[in-house]
């Protein structure tokens, strides 16, 4: 071989070379290596502890912007409730300053009750219920027996009276109503005693 075939298959052999390292970088890059592979993975691991880390932070915001609501409610709640419930409590205090200098109890009686109608009626405007007790069958989700006496008058299991009422605001139960129950007449417990 002349040197020109010898520069010129020199080259076709360098161009060979080339041709062949540049079809074995792709193969290289299809199959990646444990390292790579150890990159990616810590790469994604770093991104999703971000993202869990802005997730745990904005749960946080959530829960104390929801606490502060909440108390926010609660003391608008408060509020309102004080706005009306002073006024019943300013005409008491009128009744019972008028109470000490009044000639007569039956003027003090009297304004004693205008202010608990005015506090009834507050209460109504606020959804708030008395109870209803005495004559009514005893029932113990809303009464609250605290005597069983023996009565030719009422029935066994009937509100006789009522010792101190109970309220509730909608459904739900404020204050149970103390009450005392008919045993029924005397001689009706001995008879059903002795059967």
């Amino acid at each position: 071989m002349s040197d020109s075939e010898q520069i010129g298959s020199s080259q076709n052999t360098e161009e060979q070379a080339e041709a062949q390292a540049e079809r074995a970088e792709p193969a290289e890059q299809r199959a990646p290596t444990p390292e790579d592979k150890l990159g990616e993975v810590q790469a994604e691991a770093a991104r999703m502890r971000e993202q869990l880390l802005r997730t745990a932070a904005d749960f946080d915001n959530f829960r104390k912007r929801s606490r502060r609501e909440v108390e926010e409610a609660q003391r608008r709640g408060r509020e309102s409730i004080l706005k009306e419930l002073l006024p019943v409590f300013d005409n008491l205090e009128r009744a019972a300053s008028h109470a000490e200098s009044a000639p007569d109890v039956k003027s003090v009686a009297e304004g004693v009750r205008i202010v608990a109608k005015q506090f009834v009626d507050t209460l109504d405007r606020m959804g708030i219920k008395r109870i209803a007790a005495v004559g009514k069958p005893f029932d113990p989700s809303v009464h609250e027996a605290i005597q069983q006496i023996e009565s030719t008058e009422h029935p066994a299991g009937v509100v006789i009276a009522e010792v101190q009422p109970g309220y509730m605001l909608g459904d739900y139960l404020i204050r149970a109503a103390m009450v005392v129950v008919s045993k029924g007449s005397p001689g009706a417990s001995s008879t059903s005693e002795a059967n």
